[in-house]
Order: C-alpha cells, then sequence, then structure tokens
C-alpha cells in the first residue's frame, strides 16, 4: 500500500468533512444559498479526490507513478476547490478576489489529468503483466 497516497487522501477527507459541517452551520448565516451550493460543489470534489486517492493506494504503482497522481490530484484540488473557497470568502469580505475565477478550470483539468494518468498506469501495466 502507498501510504502517502492513503494518508494524503484520507486528510482530504477529515478536511472534506470539516469543511462540510462548517458550511452546513457557520456559513448559513453569511453565504446565500447560491454560495452555499458552489462551496458545497468545492467541498464535494475534496471528497471525490480523497476517496480516489485512498483506493488507488492499494494498487502497485512505481514511486514515481504515484508521486506524479498525486501531485497532479493535489494541485488540482487546492486550485479548483481552493479558488472557489477563495471566490468565495473574497467576495463575502469585500475583497476583490476575481483573479481567481480563471484559475478554477485549470484545477479541475488537473483533476482530470490525474484519474486519466491513473487509467493509462493501470493499463499500461496490465499490457506489460500479459506479454
Amino acid at each position: 500500500m502507498n501510504k502517502q497516497l492513503a494518508s494524503t487522501g484520507l486528510i482530504l477527507g477529515v478536511i472534506s468533512i470539516i469543511a462540510g459541517a462548517f458550511g452546513a452551520h457557520a456559513l448559513k448565516k453569511i453565504f446565500t444559498e447560491n454560495q452555499l451550493e458552489t462551496f458545497e460543489v468545492a467541498v464535494r470534489y475534496l471528497m471525490y479526490n480523497g476517496l480516489f486517492l485512498v483506493a488507488i493506494a492499494s494498487y502497485s504503482f512505481s514511486k514515481k507513478q504515484a508521486n506524479s497522481i498525486l501531485q497532479l490530484c493535489l494541485a488540482g484540488v487546492m486550485l479548483f476547490s481552493g479558488s472557489i473557497f477563495g471566490l468565495l470568502f473574497g467576495t463575502n469580505l469585500g475583497i476583490n478576489v476575481k483573479f481567481l475565477g480563471p484559475i478554477t478550470p485549470i484545477g479541475g483539468v488537473l483533476m482530470i489529468a490525474a484519474w486519466i494518468l491513473t487509467i493509462y498506469h493501470i493499463f499500461r501495466s496490465k499490457k506489460e503483466n500479459v506479454s
């Protein structure tokens, strides 16, 4: 088992649970309904990627492969969810954070790349094992 993938995934899961609880209780008084829905999207993608990392942790990736997947996934989550959090909180605090808007889709692309890279490594290794 790749402990780095598993532990990072579990940490993302914990962060998403804390953020979700925070959103469900404390932020209801601050955010609009639309903002809460957007916040929940960011929390959901944190959890999805946390579960993804835990799920793939038992696969036999090389250290380089696991590290590439982990870096793409973390960068994606930080840019995607982080930019959404920044936009929501910045807007509510009266801070101009519009520059974060274009960062969100870059994070999404990086998360997709992590998942595709995982598929590639899994199918490539199966192909090599058959030969």
